[in-house]
């Protein structure tokens, strides 16, 4: 078990996305398995299993946001300077200083969407829950009304609420996001001040568009919009698995006489 668990994690840190890897995972006897056909969006409808997809010619980077840095203030410039980034290739599992590899810090928010496993959308009557592959990570997105909170209890992944803009567009703002979150695999951080936009656009039954904007007047000289996230909806037999930062992810020796066998 301890091989299939670094095993995991080692392509998780070295290799990031693939979009092969993702019909790896699953697991259950779902009673439905009759492939989607495409056809229009439902209106105000996520429901379902979303697997991130790389369209040929769209940027996708396994550890940023944007082909070029964010600008920082001297505030951000001098927290970017304290980061020991692997996943980006600077520094080797045994000295990175991520929170997510060394401590399994949860990622926090927009950092969950690198992590390469999909995410499922079910609702109740008063939100839209997240539900991450990754690590049992949940996510509330409040859809009763409510305004973020001013004065926010900061939580791994933040405080979050949601409304529809129209019947094919669906807008998160999340404030509170606990500081010891990086926004991406490369090292850039936040301030206590961090509000993230998520934007999703469902396109037709089958694809989904995501825009991420993040606002931080004490780390960001200005707002940093992400490249655009594409998202497909999975078979219906598709049934989210088990993804966990355990134990054994945080003992090198492990990853290292892996590497050498």
């Amino acid at each position: 078990m301890r091989q299939i668990t670094n095993v995991v994690f080692i392509l998780f840190a070295l290799l990031g996305f693939s979009t092969a890897g993702f019909a790896q995972y699953g697991s259950g006897q779902p009673t439905e398995v009759t492939p989607y056909e495409n056809g229009p969006a439902p209106a105000r409808d996520l429901l379902g299993v979303w697997t991130r997809v790389a369209p040929e010619g769209k940027f996708r980077s396994n550890s940023n946001w944007t082909p070029e840095p964010p600008k920082l203030t001297d505030w951000g410039q001098e927290r970017f300077d304290t980061a020991k980034n692997s996943n980006a290739g600077g520094f080797a599992l045994s000295e990175t200083n991520d929170p997510v590899l060394t401590r399994c810090y949860p990622p926090g928010v927009p950092r969950i969407y690198f992590h390469p496993y999909p995410f499922e959308v079910v609702y109740s009557a008063k939100e839209t829950i997240l539900l991450y592959e990754y690590d049992h990570t949940i996510r509330r997105v409040y859809t009763d009304g409510r305004a973020n909170p001013e004065d926010p209890i900061a939580l791994w992944l933040g405080n979050s609420v949601g409304y529809w803009e129209d019947d094919t567009t669906f807008v998160i703002t999340t404030v509170g996001i606990d500081e010891r979150t990086w926004l991406d695999r490369a090292g850039y951080q936040h301030s206590d001040q961090l509000r993230v936009t998520e934007v999703y656009r469902r396109i037709d039954k089958l694809n989904l568009e995501i825009d991420v904007t993040m606002e931080d007047p004490i780390a960001l000289a200005e707002p940093w919009v992400a490249e655009t996230l594409y998202y497909q909806l999975a078979p219906s037999s598709w049934e989210l698995s088990e993804i966990s930062c355990s134990g054994d992810y945080l003992d090198f020796s492990s990853f290292e006489s892996f590497l050498d066998e």
